[in-house]
């Protein structure tokens, strides 16, 4: 099984990248677990045609801790296993606690050894790399991770930040940085400051994803382009994509 951590900044595109290579592993023929990272809960939307499903610690919440394994799981377009972890009421309370009630009763509740994933990726909000949002990191949970950026000045800082993370806890046991994903949004320099941040981690540039107007006409049918739009050259690039987190988590 491999586990993988997809981190990003909010809004560079994270969930749209995981959910597009979740479809793509799964045409391969392997077995893919998708897991919202979010207080959002909107991480396998598009896998699902839009309808909204329950969050791990809302139903925590509801039923004081009992839950099931069919609750907090719905099954999405080619099969991938889909699990939103939720997030408290703004305001009240800390973000990550819903990653890691929802981590915790994944394992309780036997979803491993039920789905049998080949593949588990995690879609985890990069503006904050503390608590709860540092669980994927960790021993036992995600094996890479990999960093999905544009060349705006404020989504190469949260990069930075998270590759600092993995940095710092090395010797912890942590995952392994796999390279940084970049989500072209057309600035100036683009791909050679996404190079600089990447040859500042020793790490490399392992995917590039086009601005793409089929990606915002796939949203809007609340699907993933890879359902929509599956023999255009967007749709490859997700497969190249997931071909290279493939090559790299191989190694």
């Amino acid at each position: 099984m491999l586990k993988i951590a997809v981190y990003g900044k909010g809004g560079i595109g994270k969930s749209t990248t995981v959910s597009n290579m979740a479809v793509a592993l799964a045409e391969k023929g392997l077995s893919v677990m998708q897991i919202g990272c979010d207080p959002k809960a909107d991480s396998t939307i598009a896998l699902r045609d839009g309808e909204p499903m329950p969050a791990v610690l809302d139903i925590y919440n509801e039923k004081k801790g009992n839950v099931t394994l069919k609750e907090i799981t719905r099954i999405g377009y080619k099969g991938v296993v889909c699990v939103e972890s939720g997030g408290p009421t703004p305001g009240l309370g800390c973000a990550g606690r819903g990653i890691i009630t929802a981590l915790e009763k994944l394992k309780e509740t036997g979803a491993y050894e039920v789905y049998k994933p080949d593949v588990v990726l995690y879609d985890v909000l990069g503006d904050v790399v503390c608590g709860g949002f540092s669980m994927p990191m960790r021993s036992g949970y995600a094996d890479y991770v990999f960093v999905v950026t544009s060349g705006e000045n404020m989504s190469i800082h949260a990069g930075a930040n998270i590759a600092m993370a993995l940095e710092r806890f090395q010797n912890r046991g942590y995952a392994k940085l796999g390279g940084f994903i970049l989500n072209r949004r057309n600035v100036p320099r683009e791909e050679e400051k996404v190079q600089e941040l990447a040859e500042d981690f020793h790490s490399g540039t392992i995917g590039y994803l086009s601005r793409s107007e089929l990606v915002m006409a796939a949203e809007e049918q609340k699907k993933t382009l890879m359902e929509c739009y599956p023999d255009s050259e967007m749709a490859d690039e997700y497969r190249a994509l997931s071909e290279a987190v493939l090559a790299i988590c191989k190694n």
